[in-house]
């Protein structure tokens, strides 16, 4: 780099700086009360309080906001369509079973109207993308040693988001994803398999559809499930409708029927203060409601389920705000049991 060069450099980066500590300072001094100019004020002055750590530990803090900022902002201009997270092994060659399964289900989601999620290496994660097309996919893959390198399918495309920690990584794979679709695998399978349905038996993911693929006549799957049922249910490790959380689908277009119709009639949930608001596709029966008080009692903390309108606290997703809405006092108990009640929601939407 020649002087002119260092110089250039020297007055962009100058100018940044200068404009980086003019938006804090109006973001610092900003007396609006809007939830935005809140949460950017806490981002600053939290950054602000790491100061007198570790270098290691501030290394890890940059690295982690910045691979969330250019996450979301990959993510961001998709919001608006669903989509489903991939995982299975990255050592599935082109010529195995999983891996054709693989691509069509990948094609046979975006029939659906999803796009996909994968970690965008080799092996099942390329034939998920090969069969959405790149065009309908999202990478986000990990910096490993070996094994992890993007595929060339999605190697160039702007939707590739690579992460340095797992743990960012994971949040990705689950935040923006409306379904889960698990092949065979190895560690990484189980534990990102393990981590889902923890995130859902704990509430602390949305309840969503997680397919396990297996081709018919194979046992991956099957021999997972019955130690599921074997340790983990016999042992009361988990509850008899945590099991509703997943489902073992033998064929692609059977998996993306079944992820379809978790939200034909039930479409997103919102807490709003001591209430659960569930918006759906479509109105619920009186004879509806009926049912669901009748058999979901054990989840309502007082008083019942019944319709609603639109609260006031959702007026920042307007186009949410036709939808029709059910909402009662959920005792945060068993978000297997809510699960239960979002599969009975769509099986009486089917009778309308």
């Amino acid at each position: 780099m020649n002087n002119q060069d260092r110089l250039r450099t020297d007055e962009v980066s100058a100018n940044l700086t200068e404009n980086a500590v003019k938006a804090a300072q109006e973001i610092l001094t900003c007396d609006g009360k809007d939830l935005r100019s809140l949460l950017c004020k806490d981002i600053i002055m939290n950054a602000l309080k790491c100061q007198n750590l570790d270098i290691l530990d501030l290394k890890m803090i940059d690295r982690v906001v910045a691979e969330f900022q250019h996450a979301a902002c990959v993510f961001k201009p998709y919001r608006s369509v669903r989509k489903v997270s991939i995982f299975g092994s990255a050592r599935v060659t082109d010529d195995d079973p999983y891996y054709e399964l693989a691509v069509k289900f990948g094609r046979s989601a975006v029939e659906k109207g999803f796009m996909v999620i994968t970690g965008a290496a080799e092996g099942i994660m390329r034939a998920g993308i090969e069969g959405a097309r790149p065009e309908n996919s999202f990478g986000v893959n990990i910096l490993l040693p070996s094994e992890q390198a993007p595929a060339k399918v999605i190697q160039d495309d702007p939707k590739l988001v690579t992460f340095k920690y797992f743990f960012t990584r994971k949040v990705f794979f689950v935040m923006e994803a409306d379904a889960i679709a698990l092949f065979p695998g190895g560690f990484g399978t189980q534990d990102e398999g393990f981590e889902v349905l923890t995130l859902l038996q704990t509430g602390k993911a949305p309840p969503m559809p997680v397919v396990l693929m297996e081709l018919p006549g194979e046992e991956y799957w099957e021999t997972w499930d019955k130690f599921i049922r074997q340790q983990l249910l016999a042992r009361e490790f988990i509850h008899q409708e945590d099991l509703s959380f997943y489902k073992i689908m033998h064929s692609p277009e059977e998996a993306a029927n079944w992820i379809e119709s978790y939200y034909s009639t039930y479409h997103s949930m919102r807490q709003v203060r001591n209430r659960l608001v569930l918006r759906l596709e479509k109105e619920l029966l009186d004879s509806h409601i009926a049912v669901l008080n009748a058999k979901f009692l054990d989840v309502i903390k007082s008083g019942k389920i019944y319709k609603t309108s639109a609260l006031p606290e959702e007026a920042d997703e307007p186009d949410l705000r036709s939808k029709a809405r059910i909402t009662f006092s959920y005792n945060k108990n068993s978000a297997g049991r809510l699960n239960e009640m979002i599969l009975m929601i769509n099986q009486l939407g089917h009778t309308i």
